[in-house]
Order: C-alpha cells, then sequence, then structure tokens
C-alpha cells in the first residue's frame, strides 16, 4: 500500500477528531474509536470527505475491545502505521472526596487503557516500524489540588510512555508523547465555544502538530513535547 494507516482512540470529538481530519487531510487512511457506534458513526459521517474512514465501537478499559479494533483494522487495510493513543477522561475532587469508581476510571481509561491500546497494536506496528502517540497532559509534569487521580494518571503515562520508547525504538518504532495545556474540547464534559475559548489550543492545531511530527526526518525522535497556549487567558 503506498498509503499510511492510522489508528486513533477516541476519535469521535475533541482532539481525536481534530487528529482524525488532519491525518485524513494528508492522505492516511484512518481509523476512529468510541465506546459508541453511533458517536464514531457521526464523527466518520463528518470525516468522510476527507477520506477513507473507519468507525470503530471500543473501549480502552477492555483489553479484547482494543484487540478486536486493531483486527477491524487489518482486516480493512492489511496494515497498522500510527497508533495514537489519546482517549482519556478527567474527573477533579479532593483526595478525600474523591469517589473510588471515578478513581478507578481515570486511572484505568488513561493509563491502563493507553498500555491495552499499545499492546494490543504493537505487533503490527514492528512490521510497518510505525509511530506511536500518546496524548498526555502538562497536568503529567505539573500538580495541582484537586488533581490526585488525574495527576497520577498523566505522571504515569508520561513515565510510561518513555519506558515503552525505550523498549521499542530498537525496532525502528518511534514513541512520542504529547503534552497539551489547555484545549478547546470536550473534555470534562466541556462544552467548546468559540468565542470563550479562542485563546485555547485547538483540536485542529493538534492534528497539525502530528502531522509535523509524523515528517520528522527517520534519524530523529522527539519523544515528549510539551505544548501550551500562546497566550493564556487571564
Amino acid at each position: 500500500m503506498s498509503k499510511k494507516v492510522a489508528l486513533i482512540t477516541g476519535g469521535s470529538k475533541g482532539i481525536g477528531f481534530g487528529i482524525a481530519e488532519a491525518l485524513l487531510k494528508n492522505g492516511y487512511y484512518v481509523a476512529i474509536t468510541a465506546r459508541s457506534i453511533a458517536s464514531a458513526n457521526q464523527a466518520a459521517a463528518s470525516l468522510v470527505n476527507y477520506g477513507d474512514v473507519l468507525a470503530i465501537e471500543a473501549d480502552v478499559k477492555d483489553f479484547n475491545s482494543q484487540q478486536a479494533a486493531v483486527n477491524l483494522v487489518i482486516d480493512k487495510w492489511g496494515q497498522l502505521d500510527v497508533l495514537i493513543a489519546n482517549a482519556g477522561v478527567g474527573h477533579f475532587a479532593p483526595v478525600d472526596e474523591m469517589d473510588i469508581n471515578l478513581w478507578n476510571e481515570i486511572i484505568d481509561t488513561n493509563l491502563t487503557g493507553v498500555f491495552y491500546s499499545i499492546k494490543a497494536s504493537v505487533e503490527e506496528i514492528k512490521k510497518t516500524k510505525g509511530t506511536i502517540f500518546t496524548i498526555s497532559s502538562l497536568a503529567g509534569t505539573n500538580f495541582f489540588a484537586g488533581g490526585s487521580a488525574y495527576n497520577a494518571s498523566k505522571f504515569g503515562l508520561t513515565g510510561f510512555t518513555q519506558s515503552v520508547m525505550l523498549d521499542l525504538r530498537k525496532y525502528g518504532i518511534k514513541v512520542s508523547t504529547i503534552m497539551p495545556g489547555s484545549v478547546a474540547s470536550h473534555f470534562n464534559d466541556h462544552n467548546p465555544d468559540e468565542q470563550n475559548d479562542a485563546w485555547k489550543i485547538q483540536p485542529e492545531d493538534m492534528g497539525k502538530l502530528i502531522v509535523d511530527l509524523l515528517a520528522m526526518p527517520a534519524r530523529t525522535l522527539p519523544s515528549k513535547i510539551e505544548i501550551r497556549p500562546t497566550m493564556p487567558k487571564g
């Protein structure tokens, strides 16, 4: 195949959607996952004019679900070149008020879910000497009150990704983690507003960043990238 194939977890909106659109416009075949097939299909319908897109229902908290998603990609296109482990959640509360179920959801999605995504896809990515991106956060290096679970998940994700980078580069695989600050997305049930969120990083900015990183020379590995709004509000 002359075209390359990307799989994006949590690709139905926000950062994942912005990355999907950018990759499609740059000639990639793109699969997007969401926990709801209706959400995945709706996003795919918005993207189909840009290229070949596959909607998949999958939950990163379930390894078998992640393996099934990878299998669908291979069945359709025969290869996997890029994984963007983007799916994530955020709940914020002081540790004495943090609900145990919410703690588990955050860790299982943001950290274990990324392990599942990489574990399910790594053998296929070895074949193409491809690229793995994880979407961490500046919360993976900057802690804050009320962020015990989220900080733990993103600090863990940043460290996990850097270790994976060292594990896999001997196979010709590039592994990078991107650590954005405030993004105009649906994260934490936020509804993006064009006027009030104009100062934030936009999903299409994240897409442009991924495209640019994929265009880096093979000899060069940007392993950890921080990105933040140029002029934060206030």
